[in-house]
C-alpha cells in the first residue's frame, strides 16, 4: 500500500503583488517566502492551500478571498476558467498590459542585468477578442467535468470537441463558443461536430487509442480565406469522403480542406501527409504591402492583425537605409525578412524547417521580391565562418528565436560575427533577457518594446535593439 501524501498547510492572507511565469499570481508570506499562486489576481487578499513547497518559494492555490483587487472584471467567456485558455479574463485590460510590460522589466534588470537606454511602454492590442488566425482543437467521448457536475454523479461519456483541459490529456472541455477567432470559425467546429455525429463516426478515446474523429485545425486570414484541417485516426475512405463533401456542402466558402491520418498517440501533425481534398493547397495572408502563402503546416504569427504593429516595430528599430545586408535568423515562412526587405540590400534568412523554407520562397516569388535568400537548418549549424564570407558580414542580424531563445553557439557565433545592430524578437522575455546578458559582452542594449500579441493570457513579444560597443 502507498504511503499517503501530507497535505502541505494554509498560508492566510497573503497579498497578491504581482504576476509570473504561466500567469500565475505572486505573493510573499510572513517569512518572506515567494508564492506563486493560482486563480488570483494582483490586487487579491487570500488564503492560499500549498501544494508544493521548496526551501525559497511555495507553490497554491487560492482557497479564500478576504479581498478582492479593483483590477478585476467579469469574464466574458462562459468557458472561463475550466478550458485553460484566456486565463487573464478576469482582470481588466489595462491591469493586463501594466504587468505583462512590468514581467519584461524584471526580465531584463534581474535576467539580463542590463540597463537599456530606452524601455518604451507596452504597444497594447486593438481587438482582444477575435484576434486569432489558427486554433486547434481535439475529438474525444469523454468530456471534462466540474467538481459539481462529478459530486452530483454525471457520466464524462460524451462525444465532445474543444480544448484539452490543463492536466487531463484523455478529457477535453466542449467549447460551445470561442472568443477568440472570427467568423464561421464557431460555426464550422460546431457543424463538422454536429454531421460527425449524424454519420455515426466515433470520437478519439486516447487512452484506449481508438475512434476515428481525431483532431481539426482552422486557419483564417483577414482577407477572409479560410483552412480547414481534419485529422482522422482510422484510413476509412468512405467515411472520410461523407464527411468532407458534408462540410462542403455546408461551407462552400472554405478555400483549402486538407485532411491527414494520424495512428500516433499524439496529437502533433507536422510529420504526417497532408491530402489536399478540395480548394486551394494554400490561403493567402497579407500584411502591409507582402502577402504570405499559408499551407497547412507553415508557422505564421497567429495574431495577424498585431503582427504587422510588431513588424513595424521591427523596421523602426532596424532603421535601414537601402544598403543593408541582412541575416534574418529563425525566419519561419520568411515573414520578417520579406516584410524589411524593401529597406535592405539582401537578406538572408535561415530556418529549421524545410517546408517553411520553400514557404518563404514561394512567398517571395509571389510578392517579386529578388533580394531575398533562403537556408534550410538549424541556426546553430548553418551560421558559420563559411556561411558569412559566403554571403558577406551582416549589417544587421534580426533573430526571432523559439521561446527556448537562442542555442550557445548562436550566441557565440553573434559575438565573433559583431555585426553593428542586432534586432531581437522575442515571445519569452526570460530567455531574451538571459541572451542578452551573455551579448553584453560586446552589445549595448538601446532599446526595448513590449507589444502585447495575445490579450487575456500572459504571453507577451518583445522587440530589442543592441548596438555594437565600439
Amino acid at each position: 500500500m502507498g504511503r499517503r501524501r501530507r497535505k502541505l498547510e494554509v498560508v492566510e492572507k497573503i497579498e497578491i503583488t504581482g504576476v509570473a511565469d504561466k500567469g500565475r499570481g505572486v505573493g510573499r508570506d510572513a517569512e518572506g517566502r515567494v508564492l506563486f499562486v493560482e486563480k488570483v489576481a494582483p490586487g487579491d487578499v487570500v488564503d492560499v492551500q500549498l501544494t508544493r513547497r521548496k526551501p525559497d518559494y511555495a507553490q497554491g492555490y487560492a482557497v479564500k478571498y478576504h479581498s478582492l483587487s479593483s483590477h478585476r472584471v467579469e469574464p466574458f467567456c462562459e468557458h472561463f476558467g475550466v478550458c485553460g485558455g484566456c486565463r487573464w479574463q478576469h482582470v481588466n485590460y489595462e491591469a493586463q498590459t501594466f504587468y505583462k510590460e512590468k514581467v519584461v522589466r524584471d526580465a531584463i534588470y534581474r535576467i539580463g542585468k542590463v540597463n537599456p537606454d530606452e524601455f518604451l511602454p507596452i504597444v497594447p492590442c486593438d481587438k482582444s477578442t477575435y484576434y486569432r488566425n489558427k486554433l486547434e482543437y481535439a475529438f474525444s467521448h469523454k468530456r471534462w467535468l466540474t467538481k459539481e457536475e462529478m459530486e452530483a454523479g454525471i457520466s464524462n461519456v460524451e462525444d465532445v470537441l474543444g480544448f484539452h483541459r490543463p492536466g487531463a490529456f484523455d478529457k477535453i472541455v466542449d467549447i460551445k463558443h470561442c472568443w477568440l477567432q472570427e467568423d464561421p470559425s464557431n460555426d464550422l467546429r460546431l457543424a463538422v461536430k454536429a454531421l460527425a455525429i449524424e454519420q455515426g463516426l466515433t470520437f478519439f478515446d486516447l487512452r484506449q487509442n481508438e475512434g476515428m474523429m481525431r483532431h481539426i485545425m482552422i486557419r483564417l486570414t483577414t482577407l477572409g480565406e479560410l483552412m480547414l484541417i481534419v485529422s482522422f485516426f482510422e484510413d476509412d475512405q468512405e467515411k472520410i469522403s461523407k464527411l468532407l463533401d458534408a462540410v462542403v456542402e455546408k461551407f462552400p466558402s472554405i478555400t483549402s480542406l486538407f485532411y491527414c491520418i494520424n495512428p500516433k498517440q499524439n496529437d502533433y501533425v507536422g510529420d504526417l501527409e497532408m491530402v489536399l481534398y478540395h480548394g486551394k493547397d494554400h490561403i493567402v495572408e497579407q500584411l502591409g504591402p507582402v502577402k504570405f502563402k499559408i499551407g497547412p503546416k507553415s508557422f505564421f504569427q497567429t495574431n495577424s492583425y498585431q503582427a504587422k504593429v510588431l513588424y513595424d516595430k521591427v523596421v523602426e528599430f532596424a532603421g535601414l537605409t537601402g544598403t543593408e545586408n541582412v541575416y534574418d535568423l529563425y525566419t519561419g515562412v520568411g515573414s520578417i525578412g520579406l516584410y524589411v526587405s524593401r529597406f535592405a540590400r539582401q537578406v538572408v534568412g535561415i530556418e529549421e524547417v524545410p517546408e517553411a523554407i520553400v514557404d518563404a520562397a514561394q512567398n517571395a516569388q509571389m510578392n517579386g521580391i529578388e533580394n531575398c535568400i533562403f537556408y534550410a537548418g538549424d541556426v546553430k549549424d548553418v551560421l558559420t565562418d563559411a556561411f558569412a564570407e559566403k554571403h558577406g558580414k551582416p549589417d544587421l542580424v534580426i533573430t526571432d528565436p523559439p521561446r527556448a531563445g537562442m542555442h550557445g553557439d548562436v550566441v557565440k557565433m553573434f559575438l565573433q560575427l559583431e555585426a553593428p545592430r542586432i534586432v531581437y524578437v522575442s515571445c519569452n522575455p526570460a530567455t531574451q533577457a538571459r541572451d542578452i546578458n551573455l551579448l553584453s559582452e560586446k552589445y549595448r542594449l538601446l532599446k526595448i518594446q513590449p507589444v502585447d500579441m495575445f490579450p487575456h493570457t500572459h504571453h507577451v513579444e518583445t522587440v530589442a535593439l543592441l548596438e555594437l560597443q565600439k
